[in-house]
């Protein structure tokens, strides 16, 4: 054994790429991935305040109105099952470019859209634009760390993603007060091709050649098929998806909640969002300082039961009117940091079991997040759009999360299968 190999045996695990980052080049690399993955974000919520006047513009019911938001997390759903593959095979840039210029042209057809109908298919393909960046920034991340160091960054990666919801709503109100709602679009793409600019420019490839995955589509089923076995990892991705579902129901609702059922303004309702924005912010930063002694899965169980003491309570405080506004909104931060505690843990734990196929293991993820929230965010709608209604798919949300955890990831025997 040579001196050198006698020291990497005595040194613990090889170094990954990230580890030979220095602090400059990390956060260059966080705020690069940051600013791509907050097209998701601002794709999704920078309209909320208009959701009302779509409605009265198209003429249409509030619940067809809300479809539009289902399509974009559908299409952010099946657009990850697409990309992640195909960033393995080919690398990460490619697929990234290619979306955000699909987002680029959907948001430009959407401020022309004749119809309801027209609109909900733009976004559609806007969703499946935005998934491109929501894998290719995991992918890369995953493919410069692992362990409790993807944790940790992911974190940080969510201090500048988590700007993007709080200012979402706000830029929204702003532009409302300029133009109408078609304007908001006409902003989402002209940040798209600022993105683009910055793809071209700031990011490198991550994926070297001989770690890139060719088989075609039997291939792309034996890696889904092997991620598809593994019980932690499967696991692991529904914490995730219901984690996410409370935070789209609230995304979902809040517009009509605040503004219907408790008479706030577009710009009362920005602030009002951005709020809680801050407490998902705040649990992303507070996990940093936690994972320096605590265990990820001890984190994630945790805010879990935080989580789903809070849905519960902010159920009952909109059952009863306990409180009033004030309560609801109390009870919703503290449901929102305890998935800013969650977030970055579950898929942290996921994706270091498949560091090998870290593009599909990051869409599988990313799709059954969106593809969850895509299915339960319309709930809110069914059950009236009424503070009510939002509580109990949050509550449920969270709920859910907890049990799959327990019962299917058993986070007592949780460790990270090896990574390649």
């Amino acid at each position: 054994m040579t001196a050198t190999a006698a020291h990497v045996e005595a040194s613990g695990p090889p170094a990954t790429p990230g580890d030979l980052m220095t602090g400059r080049e990390r956060l260059r690399l966080v705020l690069v991935l940051g600013s791509l993955i907050a097209i998701g974000p601002l794709t999704i919520d920078m309209y909320l305040p208009a959701l009302p006047a779509i409605t009265a513009d198209f003429g249409t019911a509030e619940a067809a109105v809300q479809l539009t938001l289902t399509g974009t997390l559908a299409g952010l759903a099946l657009g990850q099952l697409l990309i992640g593959p195909f960033s393995d095979a080919v690398g990460r840039r490619v697929p990234l470019l290619a979306g955000l210029v699909l987002h680029v042209v959907a948001s430009a057809l959407c401020v022309v859209a004749p119809n309801i109908g027209v609109l909900g298919v733009l976004r559609v393909l806007q969703g499946l634009g935005t998934a491109a960046a929501s894998v290719v920034a995991m992918a890369v991340v995953r493919d410069l760390f692992s362990g409790t160091a993807f944790a940790k960054i992911f974190s940080r990666l969510m201090l500048v993603m988590g700007a993007a919801p709080v200012l979402a709503p706000t830029l929204g109100s702003a532009v409302l007060r300029w133009t109408d709602w078609r304007g908001v679009f006409i902003a989402l793409a002209v940040f798209g091709i600022v993105l683009v600019t910055l793809a071209v420019f700031k990011l490198p490839e991550t994926l070297p050649v001989h770690r890139r995955r060719s088989g075609g589509v039997r291939g792309t089923a034996r890696v889904y098929r092997s991620l598809l076995r593994d019980r932690t990892f499967v696991g692991l991705v529904l914490v995730a998806g219901l984690a996410m579902a409370a935070l789209f129901a609230y995304v979902s609702g809040s517009s009509f909640v605040f503004q219907e059922e408790y008479g706030l303004d577009e710009q009362q309702f920005g602030i009002v969002f951005g709020a809680g924005a801050v407490g998902l912010i705040g649990g992303s930063q507070l996990n940093v300082r936690l994972l320096r002694r605590y265990a990820p899965q001890r984190i994630l169980v945790s805010a879990l039961v935080v989580g789903s003491l809070a849905g519960f309570a902010l159920l009952a405080f909109a059952a009863t009117g306990l409180g009033g506004l004030p309560a609801v909104l109390v009870s919703l931060w503290v449901v929102l940091t305890a998935s800013g505690l969650a977030m970055p843990n579950a898929p942290a734990l996921a994706l270091s079991r498949h560091g090998e196929a870290a593009g599909t293991a990051a869409a599988l993820l990313g799709a059954v997040q969106f593809g969850i929230g895509a299915i339960l965010a319309p709930l809110v709608g069914v059950l009236g759009n009424g503070s009510v209604g939002m509580g109990l798919v949050i509550a449920a949300g969270m709920v859910a999360a907890l049990t799959v955890l327990h019962l299917v990831v058993r986070p007592t025997h949780l460790s990270p299968a090896p990574t390649h």
